[in-house]
């Protein structure tokens, strides 16, 4: 039984955010800290592969012309930067920062000052954030099943170091990990939420999709460039570089080996 669009944007958007978030809280109540910087590499390779392998190609062949295309991804890149200047400045107006060490959403920053604000904060931006990935998977799956899945399990890699820093920013805030659990599910939902409504925007409006294209180009490469791979530099000895380097190397690999198993799993 062959699966339609929307079928599969059901799945992958309401197994992803299970899936992500399941693993991230087992790794947030388990795991030791240092496994978190292993996941983000990996994440940074995922996204990065899938951006410029995938989601890009794509965008330029469905886009009017290469040059449309590039100034849509731009755009994209500037969209996001004003979106999380956006989130930082109105922590900042709630909390008060002192200096240049705003909360950053990845569980770098320190966070024990707040009395839950931080955590309604994340969850909010979070929520935000999955609608906008329920977007991007949804203008994928609608150019190509294959490329809809590749896009999904890149998202999923960059949500699962994401969502530990989540748990770990609600545990700080004082919330119970049951409560951080039941609140990050529910943000969760946010993806399912955002991919139907892309949809049917999306089926509509098809002159739309290389533009949702150029944007989850944009939004992979933001994400793996301004958020993540900051954190890795502040780790500078020989042996924690070629570690990441090696993980970011798997990461675009996966994505490499992603498209044809997909393809194959198609049929």
């Amino acid at each position: 039984m062959t699966m339609t669009p929307l079928a599969w944007i059901v799945v992958m958007s309401f197994a992803g955010g299970l899936l992500s978030v399941a693993v991230a809280s087992v790794l947030a109540f388990t795991a030791r800290p240092t496994w978190v910087p292993v996941l983000i590499s990996y994440a940074i390779g995922a996204l990065l592969g899938a951006a410029f392998l995938e989601v890009l190609p794509h965008a330029i062949e469905a886009a009017e012309s290469p040059e449309k295309a590039a100034m849509n991804v731009l755009a994209g890149i500037m969209l996001f930067f004003v979106l999380e200047k956006l989130v930082l400045w109105r922590h900042c107006h709630d909390e008060g920062c002192q200096g240049h060490e705003p909360h950053d959403h990845h569980g770098h920053g320190g966070h024990e000052h707040d009395h839950g604000r931080s955590g309604l904060l994340i969850l909010i931006g979070d929520t935000f954030h999955n609608f906008v990935d329920g977007v991007l998977i949804a203008a994928a799956f609608v150019e190509s099943t294959p490329l809809g899945i590749v896009t999904a399990l890149a998202i999923i890699a960059h949500e699962i170091p994401q969502e530990v820093g989540d748990f770990v920013i609600l545990l700080h805030s004082g919330y119970s990990k049951t409560r951080a659990l039941v609140f990050n599910l529910l943000s969760s939902l946010a993806t399912l939420v955002g991919g139907i409504l892309a949809y049917v925007a999306l089926s509509h409006m098809q002159s739309l999709v290389p533009v949702f294209l150029a944007l989850a180009a944009a939004s992979m490469i933001y994400v793996a460039v301004a958020d993540l791979i900051p954190g890795l530099h502040k780790r500078t000895e020989l042996r924690a570089t070629a570690q990441q380097v090696l993980l970011i190397a798997a990461g675009i690999a996966s994505i490499v080996l992603a498209h044809p198993l997909a393809e194959s799993a198609l049929g």
